[in-house]
């Protein structure tokens, strides 16, 4: 790869030194430059720890160092010699300073572990543990031809009913205590199963009913001990632990992300895995106090979740993977449990409103990252510009997986030179709003690479979005195709889809956007899509359809027919697009302000509210307009309006028949609430309390 130092130097706005052998015979300039006070990135991400003993072993350092991988992304690809616009913005995004802190949640464990599983293969695992960690084994029984040791050397629990809830520090595991063989009794001298003749009692000490045909001559035998009682009660148990090491065909916590410090391992094939190891090494770390950042922040305000007991958008309950999120109808809400919580952000994803935000790192960090990356990239000389969204974990090792093919292989290119890797925490956590600020800030091209990491709901939300993406771009009059969601099995699959990458060249604004990617989502949103509004290359339709799946924008069609203008809608908004008028009968909205969330649809009582799905181009969309009016009804008394006349007249129809309803009753319904009262205790006729004897 020929570097060119005063190229990339000209791009950084900083003097460039080449050198060779940084982390050997040069290490010397290294120690220089870390005693400088100055932000040091070294583009070597192989021996970053070569170059942090160095850093220790040197006086007086005062600069920060940080790392960035340019070899497999840039340097080992078939594209290399072009590939130096973006080892410029590679360079000058590692210089941009880390997140900002955000608040922490904290977890505390004491080392209680609880395995689950057959028993002989529990205590085989528990010896690995024991040592360092509390455990305890609930059993379910024993492998085929095993037993358990003789040696009672841990607390041994079992039941049915096995139920996990929780997380690191804080699981509560509950059964239902309901075998005859109490455990704490038992002395495991083995009578009972040696003199059952069902053979309903295995080595693990528990009587299987449906085998038990009641001879009790395991209760004769263990008369000493006592352990065997058929009348006892079933008896539920709770117990807590901070881990859990389930080794059952089926695990007791079947989510994608489970909690931190649960751990499912399929033991029915027996131990030797590798996998196993990995779980055995991380359960021996998991004893002390850790931190995670709290990943989100929520904006009750605007969550389109719930009105009045009424349930509108479920998007973060439906795509969250790990069970944080739960629905609070009692207070109008949603509930995230930051400790389940594994910072997937895909709620924030596919969340309309921006209630929901990604907090580490923020989205307007997020923000001036790639607008650093493209606008170094544009100025060294890079055209056509593809943002590639990665995970840090799987997404980074399968780009330099394909980077050293890309050495060796000829059949390989590489990652191509105009495809700029952006890592994130997740690939969910990143949406709509930065995708096609992207795209205003001078990508032609967003491309999210996803492994085995992603869930499947995650896949679809992200296909949803993207949809949505790109048809408003398309709408809005850029051609071609902006947005992939690239899955890769293999590298050279990843190979042939990045390639793909470099031949496409959509249709995108003729100026980068200048605008500042903000927190809050929906601005992001107006602010880029004005952007392409003002450089489109064709004349502007006068509204977008978008797809009903995970559309952020849209109108409502009112069916006046129906509509009584109660105006139940309007207090169920909760972005404020509908709206009512206190001088006249008048159901107002406001299109630039509507997620299509569907609270006003489903609090409706008439049913008259159907919502499009679209984005309104023109001036109207931020305007109020009129989506249903009515006659006011006057009272029939004072005159003074106190109703709309759809809304009486329907009243009335519908209690025309009931009989307590008629003459002066009837009349009474066309009064206000006033005059109501009045004629109650002015009337001659009628019949009164104080009457009765």
């Amino acid at each position: 790869m020929p570097l060119q130092p005063s190229k990339l130097g000209a791009a950084l706005h900083e003097t460039l030194t080449l050198h060779s052998s940084l982390c050997r015979r040069e290490a010397g300039a290294f120690q220089k430059a870390i005693q400088s006070g100055d932000d040091i990135v070294v583009a070597c991400t192989q021996e970053k720890r070569l170059f942090a003993e160095v850093a220790e072993q040197t006086d007086k350092v005062t600069s920060v160092i940080k790392f960035v991988n340019i070899r497999e992304t840039g340097g080992w690809s078939k594209d290399a010699s072009s590939a130096m616009p973006k080892i410029a913005a590679l360079l000058a995004a590692a210089h941009l300073p880390d997140a900002e802190p955000v608040a922490t949640v904290t977890y505390k464990s004491a080392g209680r572990l609880l395995i689950v599983g057959a028993l002989d293969k529990a205590e085989q695992v528990a010896g690995l543990l024991a040592d360092s960690l509390d455990v305890t084994i609930y059993a379910r029984g024993v492998s085929p031809g095993q037993s358990a040791a003789q040696e009672r050397q841990y607390p041994v629990i079992a039941g049915s009913d096995l139920r996990v809830k929780g997380w690191l520090g804080a699981f509560d595991a509950t059964w239902t205590k309901s075998n005859p063989i109490d455990l704490d009794l038992c002395t495991r001298c083995n009578a009972c199963v040696a003199v059952c003749p069902e053979g309903a009692i295995d080595l693990s000490y528990q009587i299987d009913n449906s085998k038990c045909t009641s001879h009790r001559d395991c209760v004769a035998v263990c008369k000493v001990a006592g352990a065997i009682d058929f009348s006892r009660e079933p008896q539920s148990v709770t117990e807590a632990f901070d881990m859990v090491l389930d080794l059952g065909a089926q695990p007791l916590m079947a989510l994608h992300a489970p909690p931190q410090g649960y751990f499912a391992f399929n033991a029915s094939n027996g131990l030797a895995s590798p996998g196993l190891l990995a779980m055995v090494v991380k359960l021996r770390d998991m004893v002390g106090e850790f931190e995670k950042p709290k990943f989100f922040n929520y904006k009750q305000k605007i969550c389109a979740h719930s009105r009045n007991e009424t349930v509108g958008c479920n998007a973060c309950i439906d795509i969250c993977s790990a069970g944080a999120v739960k629905s609070e109808k009692s207070r109008q809400q949603i509930v995230v449990n930051p400790n389940l919580c594994v910072g997937c952000g895909a709620c924030t994803t596919v969340c309309p409103t921006g209630a929901l935000t990604y907090a580490y790192p923020r989205t307007s960090e997020q923000g001036v990252r790639l607008k650093t990356l493209l606008s170094t990239y544009a100025k060294a000389g890079g055209a056509h510009a593809a943002i590639l969204l990665h995970s840090q974990a799987a997404g980074q090792q399968a780009l330099e997986a394909l980077g050293r093919a890309a050495r060796l292989q000829k059949t390989v290119r590489g990652v191509p030179a105009n495809v700029i890797p952006l890592a994130l925490w997740h690939t969910a956590s990143v949406g709509l709003d930065l995708w096609l600020s992207a795209i205003a800030f001078g990508a032609t091209q967003v491309a999210v690479l996803v492994t085995d990491e992603e869930a499947p709901a995650y896949l679809e939300g992200l296909a949803s979005q993207m949809q949505v993406a790109q048809t408003l771009l398309n709408g809005l009059g850029y051609a071609g195709v902006h947005f992939h969601l690239v899955r890769t099995t293999s590298v050279t699959g990843l190979d042939a889809s990045l390639q793909a990458l470099s031949g496409g060249q959509p249709k995108v604004p003729s100026i980068p956007a200048r605008f500042a990617v903000a927190q809050e989502k929906r601005s992001t949103l107006d602010m880029a899509l004005d952007h392409f509004m003002t450089q489109a290359p064709v004349t502007l339709p006068e509204s977008i359809a978008l797809p009903a799946a995970g559309a952020p924008f849209g109108s409502l069609l009112v069916n006046k027919d129906a509509c009584t203008l109660c105006l139940s809608c309007v207090s169920a908004c909760p972005a404020s697009a509908l709206q009512d008028n206190p001088e006249h009968p008048q159901l107002k909205f406001i299109e630039k302000n509507c997620v299509q969330c569907g609270l006003c649809a489903s609090t409706c009582p008439e049913n008259a509210i159907t919502l499009q799905p679209r984005l309104l181009l023109t001036p109207q969309r931020k305007e109020a307009r009129v989506l249903n009016e009515s006659q006011p009804y006057q009272c029939i008394r004072c005159s003074k309006p106190f109703g709309t006349l759809k809304a009486i007249e329907s009243m009335l129809g519908k209690l025309a028949g009931h009989a307590m309803f008629q003459g002066a009753a009837a009349d009474r319904l066309k009064m206000c609430g006033d005059c109501r009262v009045i004629d109650i205790y002015s009337a001659e006729n009628e019949l009164k309390i104080t009457d009765i004897r």
